[in-house]
């Protein structure tokens, strides 16, 4: 393909951070779209049995994109193309801020994996807001959720309101919204996966929709030890959370194949790719016997197949999102993996999603 040939050889010569930028400008240009539909047309196909649902959402196949890749939703109709059924911007924050000192990316190929400090870089949630009302004028092809997390700034004393005003913001303008209280790279954050302030979060962030009520998730840390874990699952109990996403980046070094002076030398970060495949599966497994069928896990972290996709599913995922094998895989990535996800479920003598448990609910789109 063009990509592997071509443009990514081209995009990992150059740094991590400016290639992100450049292909951000081809995505958010609307110049751009009539040759992906073209492209589109050519390599991805409609597979009625990988429809299904999330938080009530319907959708056409289970693949999404994380957050972190476009923070400041300018970038959404560009990866619609790119054949994603759901997609979280952001994160955004209460205030805008510009992350923390570059470099700030780094890439170990030899793990596909990337490790980032980004530190929540984005213009904020008012301006956040302003483009999603912007795009909101025409249909937009997918659901969008907003990430939300807490301004670098603002101590953890006053998170529940810096919360509350990106979600106030951002309420008209998504579909569903993720709390993101695992990011490894703002000071402090990972303090309110405990579960006196995340309740306290969570049922704050619940009392404000009481009257327009969308799906909430909160995205975890993999690096939470099993006693967290059943924090997490009686939080997302007493919060009636619509689900949670498994899991964000990992603080973990050990077992991958980049030479350990070339990791230390990069610094701090959180660390995704492959080499976060099976502990997140663990989380998902976890999560799925101890939470409602209809409190779906969105699993993340190691995707590359649509063997591994089959995996988050049947350990329990209602649906996947992916971030780095994206980056490695190139702009066909999500068409590959349906096709080969479908093979997987014909393989296993399935017809389609609802026949892998009780926890994912086929569509009609």
């Amino acid at each position: 393909m063009l990509y592997q040939s071509f443009l990514k050889p081209l995009l990992f010569k150059m740094d991590p951070e400016s290639a992100h930028e450049w292909a951000a400008s081809l995505l958010a240009s609307p110049l751009v779209r009539p040759l992906q539909r073209v492209y589109r047309g050519i390599w991805d196909r409609d597979f009625p049995e990988l429809a299904c649902q999330i938080g009530g959402l319907p959708i056409n196949h289970p693949i999404g994109l994380a957050a972190g890749f476009d923070k400041n939703a300018i970038m959404v109709r560009g990866l619609a193309q790119c054949g994603f059924a759901f997609m979280e911007v952001g994160t955004v924050t209460g205030q805008a801020q510009p992350g923390n000192p570059k470099p700030r990316l780094f890439r170990l190929p030899s793990d596909a994996a990337l490790i980032n400090r980004m530190g929540f870089n984005n213009q904020g949630c008012e301006a956040v807001a302003e483009r999603l009302a912007t795009l909101r004028k025409k249909p937009l092809p997918l659901p969008i959720g907003g990430n939300i997390g807490k301004s670098k700034v603002v101590p953890n004393e006053q998170a529940v309101e810096d919360y509350l005003k990106s979600f106030r913001q951002l309420m008209p303008f998504v579909d569903f919204f993720v709390v993101n209280v695992s990011s490894p790279n703002t000071p402090n954050l990972r303090a309110l996966q405990d579960k006196g302030p995340l309740l306290e979060l969570l049922t704050q962030l619940q009392a404000e929709q009481k009257n327009n009520p969308k799906p909430l998730w909160l995205k975890i840390a993999p690096d939470l030890n099993p006693s967290q874990l059943e924090d997490i699952v009686d939080v997302a109990h007493s919060c009636q959370l619509s689900g949670v996403i498994a899991t964000n980046t990992t603080i973990e070094r050990s077992g991958l194949s980049t030479p350990m002076a070339q990791v230390e030398a990069m610094g701090a970060g959180g660390l995704s790719g492959k080499p976060l495949k099976q502990r997140a599966t663990d989380v998902i497994r976890f999560l799925r016997q101890h939470l409602a069928n209809d409190q779906a896990i969105i699993g993340v972290g190691g995707i590359e197949t649509g063997q591994d996709v089959f995996e988050k599913l049947q350990a329990g995922a209602s649906a996947v999102q992916v971030y780095t094998g994206f980056i490695y895989g190139g702009p066909d990535f999500v068409f590959r993996l349906k096709k080969q996800l479908l093979d997987q479920l014909h393989a296993h003598g399935m017809q389609n999603l609802g026949d892998l448990g009780p926890w994912i609910q086929t569509a009609k789109v």
